[in-house]
């Protein structure tokens, strides 16, 4: 398995080095770093959940018995926790930043090395595509790759870990807050894939500028059709800004939500004596580490669509460049 980092091989058969699609790429050029990465995010989210219980512990001892020396061990071991688990995080961190960078210039490369062969005097065309491609299109790609695999198991281990032990604790209110959250499973695909549309045409817009800037006798002659393409980009990121920024705005209101709901009803239930004040405090905590991961779920699900649909594009202007290589021996 050829490694991130490594060159890519530039001879005829090249145009096996980029698969079809993002998934395979991460596979072929990062697997086995994915599986490292995957084992990190399973210790990060399992001790992610502790602080959970040893908070209400916390609450319910302080409320009921007022013993000190066991509120001290609490918090002490909730400070253990929180150290070890924050070494784990920043351990991956790092780990995923190599691979994310390793990608970023292993892409690059690949496709400086096509287009370096592609032809004696290629157009400004593809010359406005290379320059687009290892400039700015690879950067988005190549940090997602370093994130494919462990944000999603990260973030939703930490959301199935903190929803079942809210269940464990309180069936009912764990049940309201999940309804709560429903609503974002509806919007959020369906918004994404407005985004979507937008961001390809946004690739397309801008490669067609590159090709533009590198011609100067095309641009002179174009100058209008190029501001034109520009304003074209320009209306294309504002709908993408808007969506975006909606979608985050529904989101927080849902969380907002569901805290109110969660304070209502355990509040009553705290009242009535059916559940002690540890609890309440422990959901609210709950739905606060929820917020969090669930936003970087759709955040990694809005990555993982946009940038498919850029690794599809690149991929398809590197078969241009490839197609366009000298057969080996001629000349």
């Amino acid at each position: 398995m050829e490694q991130p980092g490594s060159s890519p091989t530039l001879d005829h058969d090249c145009c096996h080095a980029l698969p079809s699609t993002i998934l395979g790429y991460i596979l072929r050029f990062s697997g086995r770093h994915q599986i490292t990465l995957a084992a990190l995010s399973v210790v990060v989210f399992l001790l992610n959940t502790i602080p959970l219980e040893i908070q209400r512990r916390i609450v319910n001892d302080a409320v009921h018995t007022g013993a000190l020396n066991s509120i001290v061990w609490l918090a002490l071991g909730y400070a253990g926790v929180a150290l070890a688990e924050g070494a784990c995080k920043l351990a991956m961190n790092i780990y995923r930043g190599w691979v994310s960078e390793s990608s970023v210039r292993h892409l690059r490369m690949t496709i400086h090395g096509a287009a370096n062969g592609a032809s004696d005097s290629p157009s400004a065309d593809l010359q406005g595509i290379e320059v687009s491609l290892i400039l700015s299109e690879v950067e988005p790609i190549g940090s997602f790759v370093g994130i494919s695999t462990s944000e999603p198991l990260l973030q939703g281990g930490i959301l199935l870990s903190v929803f079942a032990y809210m269940i464990h604790l309180q069936p009912e209110i764990a049940l309201v807050s999940l309804l709560v959250f429903s609503p974002q499973l509806i919007f959020v695909p369906l918004m994404q894939r407005a985004i979507n549309r937008r961001v390809t045409s946004r690739v397309e817009a801008l490669r067609e500028v590159s090709s533009g800037l590198i011609d100067p006798d095309h641009g002179r002659r174009h100058a209008a059709t190029q501001a034109q393409r520009m304003e074209v980009v320009f209306t294309l990121n504002m709908g993408i800004y808007k969506l975006k920024f909606t979608m985050n705005f529904l989101m927080n209101l849902m969380h907002h939500v569901g805290v109110a709901v969660v304070l209502g009803v355990g509040g009553w239930y705290a009242a009535s004596g059916l559940v002690q004040v540890g609890t309440v405090v422990a959901f609210v905590a709950g739905l606060a580490k929820v917020n969090d991961p669930w936003g970087d779920i759709v955040n990694w699900y809005r990555e993982a669509t946009v940038n498919g649909v850029k690794y599809r594009m690149i991929a398809e202007a590197f078969e241009r460049l490839v197609q366009l290589r000298p057969a080996r021996g001629s000349g």
